[in-house]
């Protein structure tokens, strides 16, 4: 089958493997139409269950409607591959917070660009939103964890 992993960095699978937990509500491992359809309205599209069954067929031709982890990933690498516009939108969207121009955001320029454009957040408010999007807990919000974030929406 190939390895589904790819060009993705372990940083991306480790965050693709929270994100698929975090739709996969029943717990089971395996993702089905509605729990795909989320993901993919998360991330700003709207397709019908049609579309998602062709979706799913894409990634696995055997496909009963349903797919595991490994299917997620194939699929998140092609959207990754398929949507440059959308890649560039996020990407403008995270220039915002990242003003210092480093490839990443703190708190501090987090909380700036908020109150900037009229999120007045109390610390405590704002450590909470940033320890949720700052998945691999290390201080700094990275254009990956930006991207899981807007997709979790």
């Amino acid at each position: 089958m190939g390895d589904p992993q790819g060009e993705l960095s372990e940083e991306q699978v480790a965050e693709f493997r929270e994100a698929f937990a975090l739709f996969d509500q029943s717990g089971d491992g395996i993702i089905n139409v509605k729990e795909m359809q989320m993901i993919m309205r998360a991330s700003g599209q709207n397709p019908s269950e049609d579309q998602i069954m062709q979706i799913m067929k894409e990634i696995d031709p055997n496909s009963q409607g349903e797919t595991d982890f490994e299917g997620f990933l194939k699929l998140m690498k092609k959207k990754m591959q398929d949507s440059p516009e959308m890649d560039e939108e996020l990407y403008e969207a995270f220039k915002t917070f990242d003003t210092k121009n480093r490839g990443c955001y703190d708190l501090e320029e987090m909380k700036e660009v908020m109150a900037k454009y009229g999120e007045k957040l109390s610390d405590r408010e704002a450590e909470m939103l940033f320890r949720d999007i700052d998945v691999d807990d290390d201080g700094k919000i990275t254009f990956e964890d930006f991207v899981l974030m807007m997709m979790a929406r």
